[in-house]
């Protein structure tokens, strides 16, 4: 299973919500045919775990071979993070291909104090 990070950095690729980012993973996964397979796949299904973790998985690979990608992968994500900008993964219901309520979710930046649901 890949790292948390590369997850959420997958579904942000999938969802285009950082655009050097996906720049940035697009161009070196053009001299990959099965990586961009992947990140087409996962912006086919971005709600679709599968597709996510194969294109996470891929990520991992990516970065293992190439230290200079995993250093420029990791700069964009930092940068994009501080932007203010949030990627919520829930794969409770979509890994089980279920529809519906997701109960209590809280979405948050910097909390002080109590959460109570």
């Amino acid at each position: 299973m890949p790292e948390p990070i590369l997850l959420s950095i997958a579904t942000a690729l999938a969802t285009k919500a950082a655009t050097g980012l996906y720049d940035l993973v697009k161009k070196r996964f053009s001299k990959d045919p099965e990586a961009a397979k992947a990140l087409e796949a996962a912006e086919a299904a971005p709600e679709e775990a599968e597709p996510i973790t194969a294109l996470a998985e891929r990520l991992e690979v990516a970065e293992r071979s190439d230290p200079e990608f995993s250093r420029q992968l990791r700069a964009e994500w930092a940068q994009h993070a501080e932007g203010g900008e949030v990627v919520n993964n829930m794969t409770g219901g979509v890994a089980n291909n279920m529809t519906g309520t997701a109960g209590k979710v809280v979405q948050a930046r910097n909390i002080h104090g109590s959460v109570n649901l």
